[in-house]
């Protein structure tokens, strides 16, 4: 058997392993990229019987010393549950740069939380930024809390909930 009629041959028998997959066992890719020397963005997707999930990147640059970019993702998994994230950063020719992003999660029996944030510096150095988060849990109990920065200090809040929206305490407060 000569080198072309075995491909020909692992080819097809390929094929015929492929086409037998099950609707369960199926599996689902996609994947695009656009790039210049001003910026780009990739995607890529992915779906099979456990989870369908994306992301994305996009990215600037103007040449000056400006620069951002941003990206994102999230998956939904077949039990219920799923998450999902974004951010993007920036930063000038002038020195000053930030970022921001948010991520949130659900659990397939009720839990669930998110947080999201930013910080910025200004062309002068100085720093801000705040961040929030909320958790709760599938038993109603929760948590709000709240971080900031300014000037070099930081300052932070939390208070934990229980299922009747009565404060409680957190597990690190003694």
């Amino acid at each position: 058997m000569n080198t072309t009629s075995l491909l020909a041959a692992i080819a097809l028998a390929a094929v015929a392993l492929a086409s037998i997959a099950t609707d369960a066992q199926a599996r689902e890719r996609a994947r695009t990229v656009d790039r210049s020397a001003q910026g780009g963005h990739v995607a890529a997707s992915r779906s099979n019987a456990k989870f369908d999930s994306q992301r994305q990147r996009d990215w600037k640059a103007d040449g000056q010393g400006n620069v951002a970019g941003s990206s994102s993702g999230s998956i939904a998994g077949a039990n219920g549950g799923g998450a999902a994230r974004q951010g993007s950063a920036y930063r000038n020719a002038d020195g000053s740069a930030g970022r921001q992003g948010s991520a949130s999660v659900s659990g397939p029996n009720g839990g669930s939380a998110a947080t999201s944030g930013s910080i910025a510096r200004s062309a002068d150095g100085s720093v801000a930024g705040s961040r929030t988060t909320s958790a709760t849990g599938a038993n109603g109990n929760g948590y709000n809390g709240s971080t900031t920065v300014s000037n070099g200090n930081v300052t932070h809040s939390g208070t934990c909930t229980n299922a009747a929206g009565e404060t409680i305490a957190c597990r690190g407060d003694r």
